[in-house]
């Protein structure tokens, strides 16, 4: 595992910790979801813009979204001095872009993204499972395939003309680690996964309480 590799992974951790993570908490704590999402230097890898769910206000405005919206209009709407997506940043998000934030995503230029969670994680751990409803419903259209040929298919090509996207373990996977510094990694996701923990038992207390949101998939 080479040095920048590793403080390429370390950071991604970090912002998630320290800049998305609070931020988050204030959100949740008013009825947004748990997701964030964060814009960084390419060459530093210092945060330039980081922002969470706010679905109080929007149904659009997805963590991804509303982070992209943030970095266009608010913190650097004057284009001579906004950094270009495609090739002065790297797009971070916590959890596995949805279809909206996909399209967000590539729409804005962005060719390349880390999340930590998965949309498994985010059925299973967080009791959210629309990413996969709506990729399965809107996107996967049947072809000639038998049904359980479709259903292996993957929900998106995280490989393409537009973005490479990668979650946290398959870049573990990448950096070809030893057992002992690849076992660190994992339990070092595991630890930053384990800060959600509060975070979600907050989102379905208040999704149980009728907490006000302006999305129709809580």
């Amino acid at each position: 595992m080479s040095s920048s590799s590793k403080d390429t992974l370390s950071t991604l951790l970090r912002v998630i910790e320290n800049d998305i993570i609070p931020l988050t908490q204030a959100g949740v704590a008013s009825g947004s979801k748990v997701f964030g999402a964060a814009i960084l230097s390419r060459e530093t890898l210092a945060p330039l813009t980081v922002a969470t769910n706010d679905e109080r206000a929007s149904p659009l405005l997805h963590g991804e979204i509303n982070c992209i919206q943030q970095f266009f209009t608010q913190d650097y709407p004057d284009p001579a001095t906004r950094p270009d997506p495609r090739t002065d940043c790297v797009f971070l998000a916590t959890h596995e872009p949805c279809s909206l934030c996909l399209s967000g995503i590539a729409w804005s230029g962005f060719r390349e993204f880390y999340y930590l969670f998965t949309y498994e994680d985010s059925r299973d751990l967080f009791a959210i499972p629309h990413d996969i409803d709506i990729l399965q419903q809107v996107f996967r259209v049947p072809g000639t395939e038998a049904p359980e040929q479709v259903e292996r298919r993957a929900l998106y090509n995280r490989e393409n003309n537009f973005f490479t996207g990668r979650s946290f373990l398959s870049l573990v996977e990448e950096l070809g680690a030893g057992k002992e510094e690849r076992e660190y990694w994992l339990s070092e996701i595991e630890r930053v996964k384990g800060l959600y923990n509060a975070l979600s038992e907050t989102y379905q207390k208040g999704k149980q309480a009728g907490a006000q949101t302006s999305s129709a998939w809580k």
